[in-house]
């Protein structure tokens, strides 16, 4: 049969023969059928979704504005490649001027990529070999992780923790494991914690990365959804242009998740090396879209109202499960509350896992949060629940507590 003879086809990194053949539900799978159930359960009742990690609002005006002239021009039409100059000096500027980064060449120093997410898949071919080691934080993107597996790579873990303030503990690696590592990556704002780097802490990985002679590849798809703070790159930092690369993306940034627009900048070596694999992979983004995005680029102010926004759910956020007996605290960054998983209610359920927290919380009041396991049992609540208006905003906020008000969460 056809089918059987394609069985045997498959490559090995995505199942080889079994492929196709595991009936493991993973996290997201288990949410989405959890609300199905749930809203079949209790028609009409309203969803609250927190769990969605894409922005609620649209793209602003100028920049659509801006795509529907240049998607009309005839020279606009054609292949990218590795991107156009207007869009890459759009981000020097942008690097300069939100993060205080001068000087970074736009022809060696800067590249356009289809959304960071692009950017983390393609990295590994230009960086990992079989047998190579590759750090990776937990919990967080695994994008760069999945792929340096399917290259031969062995990953390495590190554990985000409170008592380390969801920073890598570096210095808990021993000399063999930081001497066989090659690339560490890292995420700051980080997704899940909402956890900001620190200049110090910049500081420390860069000087770890030039003594074991390792690239830092840092995922700063949040970079500028930052509260009370300033914008922070790693490049800003002594010696980060020897070996790292930083990844941006405008997707959270300027609510242009679809548009699948970021870039990567940093050391020159490792930018051509994007370059070189990125240019046997894709054509490059539609030119329109570019010149689009570099008008965003050219005006941070956009970012500040959206990140005025999150702040204000944020904190509305905070205050309902506070009041519910959540260790809540404003995140640094990103767009997302993370908070201790409940180990139970009193009197009643048990929790063995964030997991079992958050599909109760699905099924029986239908609150939809993002369970996280990796590190300790944890809750992620999204800010981007979908809202009409501040008095909306509110009331959500209020039908929250309402929902959980009869149960006394034990922790």
């Amino acid at each position: 049969m056809a089918g059987e003879i394609v069985q045997q086809l498959f490559a090995k990194r995505i199942g080889g023969v079994n492929f196709g053949k595991d009936d493991t539900v993973y996290k997201f799978e288990k949410i989405k059928r959890a609300k199905r159930a749930a809203m079949q359960e209790h028609p009409g009742l309203e969803l609250i979704d927190l769990g969605v990690g894409e922005p609620d609002g649209m793209t602003p005006p100028a920049i659509v504005e801006q795509l529907a002239r240049e998607a009309a021009r005839y020279e606009n039409r054609g292949y990218t490649d590795n991107g156009i100059d207007e869009f890459r000096e759009a981000v020097a500027w942008h690097m300069e001027h939100v993060y205080g980064v001068a000087g970074l060449d736009p022809a060696s120093q800067i590249n356009h990529s289809i959304g960071s997410k692009s950017a983390l898949a393609l990295l590994p071919a230009a960086l990992v070999d079989p047998g190579d080691l590759v750090l990776m934080t937990v919990p967080g993107y695994p994008v760069f992780g999945t792929h340096s597996a399917w290259y031969g790579a062995e990953v390495h873990n590190l554990p985000l923790r409170d008592d380390n303030d969801f920073l890598p503990d570096l210095d808990s690696l021993d000399e063999q494991t930081a001497r066989r590592a090659k690339v560490l990556v890292i995420n700051y704002p980080n997704n899940p914690t909402g956890k900001a780097a620190t200049a110090e802490f910049f500081r420390k990985v860069v000087s770890w990365a030039h003594k074991y002679q390792v690239a830092i590849v840092q995922d700063a798809a949040y970079a500028a959804l930052v509260y009370g703070r300033k914008p922070l790159s790693i490049l800003s930092t002594e010696g980060a242009l020897d070996v790292a690369i930083e990844l941006h993306s405008l997707s959270k940034s300027y609510n242009m998740t679809g548009w699948r627009i970021g870039w990567v900048c940093g050391n020159r070596g490792l930018v051509k090396a994007f370059a070189e694999v990125k240019d046997h992979s894709d054509s490059g983004q539609f030119a329109a879209i570019q010149k689009a995005a570099a008008v965003g680029l050219r005006n941070p102010q956009l970012t500040e109202q959206i990140a005025r926004k999150y702040e204000r759910k944020l904190k509305l956020l905070c205050r309902v499960f506070s009041k519910m007996g959540f260790e809540t605290r404003m995140p640094d960054g990103t767009f997302y509350l993370f908070m201790k998983s409940p180990v139970g209610i009193e009197g009643g359920r048990k929790f063995a896992s964030a997991e079992e927290c958050s599909q109760w919380l699905i099924r029986e009041h239908l609150i939809s949060t993002v369970p996280e396991d990796t590190a300790g049992a944890y809750l992620r609540a999204g800010a981007t629940f979908i809202a009409r208006d501040e008095e909306d905003e509110k009331r959500i906020a209020d039908e929250i507590g309402r929902r959980l008000s009869g149960s006394k969460f034990v922790f």
